[in-house]
């Protein structure tokens, strides 16, 4: 017998702007961590897809089920626009897969830039095969339920990942984070400068000079001998 009950469905947030997200997808999630405090993100997702040139970046769409059931998820894809990235939160859970090879198959065929999943998927192989990004937590071949309860569109927890629906989701192999969609343009311009700092460092360092100057003023900063 079922324990289907309901699924509370709430409309999609706007969509970040095509010029947001192209810029984003040029960006390493690690120049955009290190201006966001560098403590929001997830922790213990792995990438299973086959690495691309671009970064995953896209609107969230969220959905949060019982562990171990993916009924909402399927609900979920029809609120998917293309260019989202569907948030799963799973709780985690390890015992049976929320995504396979078909429903990872059938998000990119409509669009979606990626899938990011606090619980288990299944089907590697056939996901390691595309560039479709996929995160998870782990691995089991032990498939889901389909009873529901569950929610789309709310606020959920993924990995550590205080996720809203409409923030930005990005992604490369480095991790995943959200972005506010209010803080986003702020955001995208100190990663940006965060980059040309960095790319001045990489220059000095293979003409041969060291930086201590930098090195001494953090050192400075916190009060500390240098």
């Amino acid at each position: 017998m079922s324990t289907y009950k309901a699924l509370r469905k709430n409309p999609c947030a706007p969509q970040a702007g095509e010029r947001i997200i192209a810029a984003l997808r040029e960006l390493p999630l690690a120049a955009i961590s290190d201006n966001m405090h560098r403590n929001i993100g997830t922790i213990g997702l792995q990438p299973y897809h086959r690495p691309g040139e671009k970064t995953m970046a896209g609107t969230a769409v969220t959905a949060r089920s019982r562990a171990g059931d993916n009924l909402t998820y399927l609900r979920a894809l029809e609120f998917c626009r293309p260019g989202d990235v569907l948030v799963i939160d799973g709780g985690g859970d390890l015992a049976n897969a929320a995504v396979g090879g078909i429903l990872s198959f059938y998000a990119a065929h409509i669009g979606l830039a990626g899938l990011v999943v606090d619980g288990a998927i299944r089907d590697v192989a056939e996901i390691r095969s595309r560039e479709f990004p996929v995160y998870a937590r782990g691995v089991t071949h032990r498939g889901p339920y389909k009873d529901g309860p569950g929610e789309i569109n709310v606020p959920v927890s993924c990995a550590g990942l205080a996720v809203m629906p409409g923030d930005l989701i990005v992604g490369d192999a480095d991790g995943v984070i959200a972005i506010p969609a209010a803080e986003c343009v702020d955001v995208l311009a100190r990663s940006r400068a965060h980059l040309v700092k960095e790319a001045k460092i990489r220059a000095d360092n293979a003409a041969g000079k060291s930086d201590p100057e930098r090195f001494d003023a953090t050192l400075r900063a916190k009060g500390l001998p240098v």
